[in-house]
């Protein structure tokens, strides 16, 4: 399960996909097997089972997989970790390591090339869940979970992943005999599958972006309903060690309520939340969500049409000609990109053009400016390039 080289399981895109391996099998199996419920019969008590387990499971995944494993947004025990690790591996998604790596690989590279599971990049299925099938995500990367590998008790619930989901299955077949299984186990367990996987695909293409992340991430309120408060992903993505998603009073956030509940109990505690500079959405921007906000804004311009526009102008110009301007920024070098900025060319758009194209693609923030400034530079950069080349 383990990788020898880590970053091996994130090849680049001419890595052979292959998302028919055996593993997909017991998933599309466990799908079919909801069927079942036609001859086993719906019983009141599966579908207690089935609506405890959901609930009880999909905290889970926020609480442990999510907030904890991966983002380390509170401290615990040792056997509430394990716990936590436990309780969550029962949703059969893989090993807490295996989770938590994978998502701190999606922080890291979110809606780029390298994400995991951009919809962006590879559609809404892969992001959805073909990408957990994918040979390329087999392994697991122990050197982005190092901090919690170190525990033998969590490297043994990561070789048995399957175990706890097994063993809860064997609980609901004892209590609610068939019924109990599929509706009670079967049914919970496909429904978490889902629920979690939304956060993936749906919270990057539906919702509503109060802060610039240099992403797609999204605030949705269905899906924030869905899953006890992980639909608040844009908020999430702002400032990704919260334990609160849910900035609003009126976001609501059963999984940090919980939490909240348990510190009270001395269960968690150093519970971290956003400072008030990001709540109140006057936080600086880092360089990276700047530099990935620019590159975003930058294109939605269209490079070839401003380049070719300008030759054409420039053809038919008495000064600058052509030649003159593909002198000057051979001449100029490293310098070329702020002779275009003091050029006055008609086919530029100017850094007026950038702002209200800016003020159209995202959120207020405070580095708006500095959004702006990069996009134009990236722009004119790109501009002299094919007019030196012309």
């Amino acid at each position: 399960m383990t990788t020898p080289n880590p970053g091996l399981d994130e090849a680049s895109d001419d890595h052979h996909e292959d998302i028919l391996y055996p593993e997909a099998v017991p998933f599309v199996l466990l799908h079919l097997a909801s069927f079942a419920a036609i001859w086993t019969g719906v019983t009141w008590q599966a579908l207690v089972i089935c609506v405890v387990l959901y609930v009880l499971r999909i905290f889970a995944i926020g609480a442990g997989y999510h907030r904890y494993f991966a983002h380390r947004a509170y401290s615990t025990s040792r056997v509430f970790q394990f716990f936590l690790a436990f309780l969550s591996q029962s949703t059969a998604q893989k090993s807490a390591l295996w989770w938590a790596a994978k998502h701190r690989h999606h922080h890291l590279h979110s809606d780029t090339e390298l994400d995991v599971h951009s919809p962006r990049h590879r559609g809404f299925a892969y992001a959805h869940l073909g990408w957990i099938f994918s040979t390329r995500h087999r392994t697991t990367d122990l050197g982005k979970i190092a901090d919690f590998a170190r525990f033998p008790e969590l490297m043994l619930l990561h070789r048995w992943e399957l175990t706890p989901a097994v063993i809860l299955a064997v609980i609901t077949f004892l209590i609610g005999g068939w019924s109990g299984l599929v509706v009670g186990f079967v049914w919970s367990t496909v429904l978490v599958y889902h629920g979690t996987f939304c956060i993936n695909s749906l919270a990057h293409v539906h919702g509503r972006k109060r802060y610039v992340t240099g992403d797609d991430s999204r605030n949705n309120w269905l899906l924030a309903l869905m899953t006890m408060g992980e639909g608040w992903h844009n908020n999430h993505h702002a400032f990704q060690s919260s334990v609160r998603q849910g900035f609003r009073w009126w976001e609501f956030d059963p999984t940090f309520y919980i939490l909240k509940a348990l510190s009270w109990c001395g269960v968690v505690w150093n519970l971290k939340t956003p400072p008030e500079a990001v709540l109140r959405n006057e936080q600086r921007l880092g360089t990276k969500i700047i530099e990935r906000a620019a590159a975003e804004l930058a294109g939605s311009f269209h490079i070839d049409r401003i380049a070719a526009a300008m030759r054409e102008a420039l053809a038919h110009a008495h000064a600058p000609t052509l030649s003159d301007l593909q002198d000057a920024l051979a001449a100029a070098q490293h310098k070329t990109v702020d002779l275009l900025a003091k050029a006055h060319f008609p086919a530029l758009p100017t850094r007026e053009e950038f702002r209200l194209r800016a003020a159209a693609m995202f959120a207020k923030t405070r580095s708006m400016e500095d959004i702006v400034e990069r996009a134009h530079r990236m722009v004119l950069d790109a501009v002299s390039k094919r007019l030196a080349a012309a």
